[in-house]
């Protein structure tokens, strides 16, 4: 019954999109309260049948309602019940009903929570939002139904993928898909302006809490998925530019722009025309994603639907959402004002200058990722684009935005002094000097990048506290006031940006001195690896609740106390499929990595990496995150805080 009810929540939900992306947006342009009412309510309702019809599924996966062919497909009783929920979100049709989930409930908060909002304003958003909720419910029910029956239904099902039956792939989509479908909302002000034609205070104070607040589960997803694809997959890497990773990193680029672009035009009232640019275009981006992972047009290790129709349905909604909203940007922004001028050495055009290498970057993953299918379009030829493309091309652009990141916040407002702002830096710069140095005389000079990458992570991380210092200098005649009134944005931001450096540290220290060995070993085998040594003592087959493995135990001795070391590799009946566990030894300094691979009639295959500080990298996206976070949690950043914003702050072009 359960499919029943789900199947007509979402028929409700589409009905209710459809209302929502009538009623208020009439209402608006004929001043009709009782109308935007009525959208109000329809966002609320349709986020409540949503949520429902997803409970629904999720009841289905957990019970093991083998008569619904997408829990037929996906799960089965040895699963574990974690596994057997995440199956709810871990195919194609159960993550776009999760898509859908998250469309609707960030309709159901702007309808519940936008009191502070211009009546009409709040109306237009939530027409936008309920054209872009309607499109994806006529996707899931016409090409992507997830409650479709089986008769007769199968006495048990088959399986999740086992790649996605892990911990990290419990939380990595949901959250992934709350940045993803967070742009949503930016996308929707971005029109609603478009469409009256004005920007106000109002719009600046809303737009850039939700961008923040998508930027930092995206930010969370990907380093979340950088760390499942390396100890999942055991191919002992953290990052590959593979299709679909690029498709996270695209709209997570343009969304850093977008969320320091929105501060300037929420401080300044500049960068308008530009801001509302960003919004529709990490928007896109997103959308893109969700392409590029249901048409099969790219081969990836995350795919899940290689059906063209849906891949169609997909691009169509892409072409209408972009293509409409870029010709409103054409027709109507130029009618905005683009608002207070700065001078270059600025805070604000500082952070024009870190847009434009952002764009860059993005533009450069962009190309990377689709030349290939438009070349295979054009004379059917087959290239590939790896590692070597983005080492020529993304690196040197982000070396100089790295330089940017600690220039921007120590700069004022409107103009600055260039020997001023150098009495600022000379700290971190001597800091980092220092640390290059020190690194070229351990490295010699083939060491010179490596040590411009520790010397730019010592920028970064010395640099990121300059606003805080800046501050509690300024104050230090009451220096624990000044730390007690410090806005929680500022901690924020030097967490965000220290994060970035300890990113840096990690991708500088496993690229310049990442060392792995393969070789065949027998039980009782030792081996010498990394200043270790390590012994294969035990090769056995073990049980798990719906696999079979061979797992390898190593002793290892060296660098310390000696420890176990397992790996294993697990064999899924149901699906026919292998997964590699690799064993682990986590280290600030750096991991010990191990994967066993085939046997053969010379012993188990085995690969040793070692892998100096990578754990910098997720600890530093780890920490990027958290100080959004932080920032988010300022008064000043919450959605729907009433803030006293001066009228002149915010230009004004006629409404329509």
């Amino acid at each position: 019954m359960s499919a029943e009810v789900g199947q007509f929540a979402l028929i409700l939900a589409l009905l209710l999109a459809l209302v929502q992306s009538v009623a208020p947006l009439w209402g608006a342009h004929r001043g009709d309260g009782v109308l935007m009412a009525v959208g109000r309510q329809a966002a609320i309702l349709q986020a409540a049948f949503v949520t429902l019809a997803f409970g629904c599924l999720a009841y289905a996966f957990v019970t093991c309602d083998f008569s619904v062919a997408l829990v037929a497909q996906h799960s089965n009783t040895a699963q574990p019940t974690p596994y057997r929920f995440a199956a709810t979100w871990g195919n194609h049709e159960g993550s776009m009903l999760l898509w859908v989930l998250i469309l609707a409930l960030c309709g159901g908060v702007l309808a519940a929570f936008g009191g502070t909002l211009r009546e009409t304003l709040q109306a237009r958003v939530l027409g936008i939002q309920g054209l872009l909720a309607a499109s994806f419910h006529g996707f899931l029910l016409f090409t992507s139904n997830p409650f479709l029956r089986l008769d007769p239904a199968p006495l048990e099902g088959r399986e999740l993928n086992p790649l996605l039956q892990d911990p990290g792939l419990v939380l990595h989509p949901p959250i992934l898909y709350a940045g993803y479908v967070g742009f949503s909302v930016a996308f929707c002000f971005a029109v609603a302006a478009l469409i009256e034609g004005r920007v106000d205070a109002a719009w600046a104070r809303w737009v850039r809490p939700w961008v923040l607040a998508a930027w930092i589960p995206l930010t969370l997803g990907i380093t979340l998925g950088s760390a499942w694809a390396y100890y999942e997959l055991g191919w002992g890497g953290w990052w590959f530019w593979d299709p679909v990773e690029n498709a996270s990193l695209m709209p997570w680029l343009l969304g850093t722009a977008l969320l320091h672009s929105s501060l300037v035009l929420e401080r300044r009232g500049a960068l308008v025309s530009w801001t509302i640019l960003l919004c529709i275009l990490t928007f896109s981006l997103s959308l893109i994603g969700t392409f590029l992972v249901r048409s099969g047009i790219l081969t990836s290790v995350h795919a899940f639907a290689v059906d063209p129709e849906r891949g169609v349905y997909v691009l169509g909604i892409i072409a209408l959402t972009t293509g409409i909203s870029l010709c409103l940007y054409a027709w109507r922004a130029p009618a905005i004002r683009s608002g207070a001028l700065f001078q270059p050495l600025s805070r604000e055009g500082g952070i024009t200058l870190n847009n434009l290498f952002l764009t860059a970057l993005c533009a450069t993953v962009f190309l990377g990722t689709f030349s290939p299918v438009f070349i295979e379009m054009v004379n059917n030829d087959k290239i590939s684009v790896g590692p070597p493309y983005y080492a020529k091309t993304f690196v040197p652009l982000a070396i100089p935005l790295m330089v940017l990141v600690v220039l921007g916040p120590v700069l004022n407002w409107k103009r600055d002094d260039l020997r001023a702002m150098g009495k600022r830096l000379w700290v971190p710069a001597v800091l980092a000097l220092v640390v290059l140095v020190l690194a070229v005389m351990f490295n010699g000079l083939k060491g010179v990048l490596t040590a411009a990458g520790l010397g730019l992570a010592a920028w970064l991380v010395a640099g990121s506290g300059l606003v805080l210092a800046r501050r509690w200098w300024a104050g230090r005649a009451y220096l624990g006031r000044s730390v007690r009134t410090t806005p929680r944005a500022m901690y924020g931001l030097t967490l965000a940006h220290a994060g970035l450096g300890l990113l840096v540290l990690g991708i500088t220290g496993v690229t310049a001195w990442d060392s792995d060995k393969v070789l065949s070993m027998r039980l009782g085998d030792t081996v010498a690896f990394a200043g270790r040594t390590l012994t294969l003592s035990a090769f056995e087959t073990v049980k798990g609740p719906n696999y079979e493995a061979r797992q390898a135990r190593f002793e290892v001795r060296g660098q310390g106390k000696p420890y176990q070391l397992s790996s294993e590799k697990r064999f899924y009946a149901s699906a026919q499929s292998q997964t590699t566990e690799a064993g682990i030894r986590v280290s600030p300094l750096g991991n010990l990595y191990v994967s066993v691979g085939e046997e053969s009639p010379n012993g188990v295959i085995v690969r040793l990496w070692d892998h100096p500080l990578i754990i910098w990298i997720w600890i530093g996206g780890f920490t990027m995150a958290l100080g959004g976070a932080v920032s988010l949690s300022d008064r000043r950043l919450r959605l729907g805080a009433a803030v006293r914003i001066a009228p002149a702050a915010i230009p004004t072009a006629a409404a329509e």
